[in-house]
């Protein structure tokens, strides 16, 4: 099924099938008592969503949103707990999967952990050029967003991003 940008999979707390990741950019968001969200994850493409109902079926831990136009399949939770049953060497393969996807979030740390402001700016955007291209991260994330994936508060990520474009 297609989704365009800013639609949402699912949301935080309801329970349904796993989806499949064909194509584009998810951000799973979590929403706190009162109603702020928080970026938790940016699911790419070639991942089955979501990680912790991969093994066993659980209620959705957040809120999925398209970032980008985004293909994916909807995987009947039935249906995968059935197979990962009778075929247990798809463990291995979800193995990989969450191997892959700690992987990302160790480089994400790796983002929070750079010495400058600048650099987590620039390791983040390195990394969304894999999906995005050129286009301008701002296309695809608030800049409250990238300042939560980044550990930095809005206003900077703004005087970050403005000296950015005069350097250019």
């Amino acid at each position: 099924m297609q989704i365009n940008k800013g639609e949402t999979l699912f949301r935080q707390g309801e329970s349904g099938p796993l989806f499949h990741v064909r194509s584009g950019l998810l951000k799973i968001m979590r929403f706190h008592e009162d109603g702020t969200p928080l970026i938790v994850n940016i699911i790419t493409p070639g991942e089955t969503i979501p990680h912790h109902s991969l093994i066993s079926p659980n209620p959705y831990f957040g809120t999925a949103v398209a970032l980008t136009a985004s293909d994916v399949e909807a995987v009947p939770a039935p249906e995968w707990y059935r197979q990962l049953e009778e075929d247990p060497a798809r463990c291995r393969d979800i193995a990989l999967l969450l191997q892959d996807k700690l992987r990302m979030m160790q480089q994400r740390i790796d983002q929070l952990s750079q010495v400058t402001p600048a650099d987590k700016l620039r390791k983040l955007q390195a990394w969304f050029r894999l999906y995005i291209g050129e286009a301008p991260l701002t296309d695809v994330l608030t800049q409250d967003e990238i300042g939560q994936l980044v550990g930095l508060r809005r206003e900077t990520v703004n005087r970050l991003l403005r000296a950015q474009r005069s350097e250019c």
